[in-house]
């Protein structure tokens, strides 16, 4: 998928630059100077329109694209996701790998368990099975619980992890107005920190807001790189592609006796 962005600079003076007070003719101001505003307070800002608007979807289907470094591996998948807020239901068909898998959670039902049936080899043969949302065998190939998938959610721990490192120093934000994903117009953030700090879990984030639609449609995560001049690590990077939203889902499209799926 063919990433563009323009060159990234950060915004003028209210975005972080502090203003130049005037000097008087014995060099005292003439006026105090303002406070700086630190300049993940207006990327924070960026992130809460972008909820707003996330908060008033009901439900929606895309596909999700991810990449994950688990053990030291990083781990791609693609997967049909549908999705509805209330109550929070998700229905996962993987693409690859795992084709044909089939994963249902629905806060609330079957003991807010995972629903999980394969499609091939040895684990098919067993049917469908439930597992803890955090059990090993649900976290084996993901770095997070299935509740904490979808596009609200994302939102949610990027600006809490923001508002968090906004009350530090060494964070540099730089914004891309004119960046594309494929065909898809969007607005990039990026806030970096040059060293690691026990608050800082990423070295490097980069957020992707479309455009028209102003839905975060990419986020990625880099760790800090094991040496000077050395490229820093992907982490995680979640990609949403085709999303239609508000389809009007039902109960029904997340229940395991509906015959679409393959739950028994």
């Amino acid at each position: 998928m063919q990433l563009i962005m323009s060159s990234g600079m950060s915004r003028p003076s209210r975005w972080g630059l502090a203003m130049i007070s005037l000097l008087g003719v014995w060099g005292f101001p003439l006026f105090a100077q303002e406070p700086q505003e630190h300049p993940l307070i207006p990327a924070v800002q960026l992130l809460q329109q972008s909820y707003s608007i996330v908060e008033q979807l009901q439900d929606y289907e895309a596909t999700l694209i991810k990449q994950e470094l688990i053990n030291g591996k990083i781990i791609s998948q693609r997967i049909r996701l549908r999705l509805k807020e209330k109550p929070f239901s998700i229905y996962l068909q993987y693409e690859e790998p795992h084709a044909g898998r089939e994963v249902l959670f629905v806060l609330g039902q079957n003991d807010n368990q995972l629903l999980v049936h394969d499609a091939a080899g040895i684990t098919a043969l067993v049917g469908t099975v439930s597992l803890a949302v955090d059990s090993p065998r649900a976290m084996a190939e993901n770095r997070h619980m299935i509740t904490e998938m979808g596009m609200k959610k994302m939102l949610e721990l990027l600006m809490a992890q923001w508002k968090l490192e906004s009350k530090y120093g060494e964070c540099d934000v730089k914004f891309y107005p004119d960046a594309k994903m494929g065909n898809a117009e969007c607005e990039v953030i990026e806030c970096s920190h040059p060293r690691p700090r026990k608050q800082f879990p990423f070295h490097m984030t980069r957020i992707f807001l479309e455009k028209r639609s102003r839905l975060p449609i990419r986020i990625e995560n880099y760790g800090f790189p094991a040496q000077a001049n050395q490229p820093a690590p992907l982490v995680e990077e979640y990609t949403y592609v085709n999303v239609k939203t508000n389809l009007g889902l039902t109960a029904a499209d997340f229940d395991r006796r509906n015959q679409k799926y393959s739950f028994r």
